[in-house]
């Protein structure tokens, strides 16, 4: 009888050992490099910038910037307009005046911009049926919603998460901002911002709010006979500098961005010491006030917050700013855990800001403060039903309302489309597999659904009490 022959898994150590085993010390140094010194992560970090840019490159056009695709007659009737094909022909044919699009080959379908899919749908708000929402609900007189996705965790799709849910408010044909908090940079990646330092940050608009404090009580001072406080040259420079100083178009025609890059870690550091020369200085309130003064929230209408993995500063104001928190997470135990301890840090942060305010407004005779959010959500990312189901479930019966019954499944074509430096609403469909396109956008198209049903409730809410009052 013919024996068999095993094959060695060359992933095990000699005689079915487990691959730890047996290692020969010799061996594994002639496989190890030279130490690293101080100046070994500058190398290392240029070999990324090199390959980061080598990346990021193909998604750009011959100009070197980012340039979003063009969108045909069929994504359109079915994604972004709701009206049947030949309507939507017919109606291009009997108005000359409005976009028609372009042809790839002669009698192909017609392709069109963003920018001219906007204003397609301005024309049938106008002249089409009052039935269908051609244009997103937007209530008047009130400001901008803003919007801030945040978790401790990494890898759980908050920068992914906020920039997708951007993308599809701008589809939806809201005007939206998007701000980047983390010093990462990784949303300012997404949208092809160009940051070369702090200054083309939000940085000078905390800056500019304290050096308005700072000459409020400078004035306090000399009407006291004391000597006032100088303001640095960096205070000074801030102190000429508005929102649309550091806002910047993206290659979206109705999204924009206040970028970020390392610098703007630098804030950390230095809004503690400008707290310690100003107790009094409401830090928390600075990007919100801000971008008030600017006028910024009457000149858009969603803007988005990615806020850095840590309760620093720079969180603290983005969360402080925003009117709906969103926190991404996976359906695991560690990822849960780590969620009810970022939940549990903003409560001890915010509680303790409001203890310290209000302790002095109490003898002062002052208004206390009370922190409030609109709505506060847990979204459920990168989903798997086969092997989370259960573990999800159980998240909903514990969380309640607060978690999204909305889980965002992970698809191929999340991964292809990160691959390329897009988002997979820049993807063109053609790239992949209808099926796949078709099931990777189906979950971020939920995903928006939800939140828009959120935002819809929130403004709604605000424009009854608005009505209220007047009467």
């Amino acid at each position: 009888m013919a024996r068999e022959t095993q094959k060695k898994d060359p992933s095990r150590g000699a005689a079915g050992l487990p691959p730890y085993f047996n290692i020969d010390p010799d061996s594994a140094l002639s496989d190890l490099d030279a130490p690293t010194s101080t100046g070994g992560f500058a190398d290392i970090a240029e070999a990324c910038a090199r390959g980061r840019a080598d990346l990021s490159s193909r998604g750009m056009n011959e100009e070197g910037r980012k340039a979003l695709r063009l969108f045909s007659t069929w994504e359109i009737t079915r994604y972004l307009i709701p009206v049947a094909q030949a309507h939507f022909r017919r109606v291009l044919k009997a108005n000359p005046e409005l976009p028609q699009g372009r042809s790839e080959t002669e009698g192909g379908a017609k392709w069109f911009t963003l920018d001219e899919v906007l204003r397609l749908r301005a024309h049938f708000a106008a002249q089409g049926s009052k039935a269908k929402d051609y244009q997103p609900y937007r209530p008047e007189g009130l400001p901008a919603k803003m919007v801030a996705v945040a978790n401790f965790k990494g890898g759980v799709g908050k920068t992914s998460t906020a920039a997708h849910l951007a993308m599809s408010a701008a589809l939806d044909g809201y005007k939206v901002l998007v701000i980047d908090l983390d010093s990462q940079g990784s949303m300012t990646s997404i949208f092809g911002g160009r940051v070369e330092d702090e200054w083309q940050t939000a940085f000078p608009l905390l800056a500019r709010h304290y050096g308005d404090h700072l000459r409020l009580e400078n004035q306090r001072r000399l009407d006291r006979g004391d000597a006032p406080q100088p303001l640095d040259d960096s205070l000074s420079a801030a102190m000429e500098m508005t929102a649309a100083d550091v806002i910047q178009p993206t290659h979206w025609p109705n999204i924009d961005l206040i970028g970020a890059q390392l610098n703007l870690y630098w804030a950390e550091f230095q809004i503690p010491v400008w707290r310690m020369a100003a107790r009094s200085w409401k830090l928390w309130d600075a990007l919100t006030e801000r971008l008030e003064a600017d006028g910024v929230l009457d000149q858009y209408d969603v803007i988005f917050i990615d806020t850095p993995p840590a309760l620093g500063y720079l969180t603290i104001n983005g969360l402080s700013a925003a009117d709906i928190l969103l926190v991404p997470m996976g359906a695991s135990f560690l990822e849960f855990d780590s969620t009810g301890r970022f939940f549990d840090m903003l409560h001890s942060t915010f509680a303790s800001i409001e203890e310290g305010e209000n302790l002095a407004a109490r003898a002062l005779g002052r208004p206390e403060i009370a922190f409030e959010w609109d709505a506060v959500r847990t979204v459920i990312t990168r989903y798997d039903s086969a092997q989370q189901g259960e573990l999800a479930a159980l998240m909903q019966a514990y969380l309640g309302p607060t978690l999204s019954p909305h889980r965002q499944d992970y698809t191929a074509l999340i991964g292809q489309a990160g691959e390329q430096v897009n988002g997979i609403y820049e993807a063109d469909y053609r790239d992949f597999n209808r099926e796949t396109y078709a099931r990777g956008r189906e979950t971020f198209d939920a995903t928006y659904a939800a939140f828009k049903r959120l935002l819809l409730a929130v403004w709604r809410r605000d424009e009854l009490q608005m009505q209220r009052a007047a009467q």
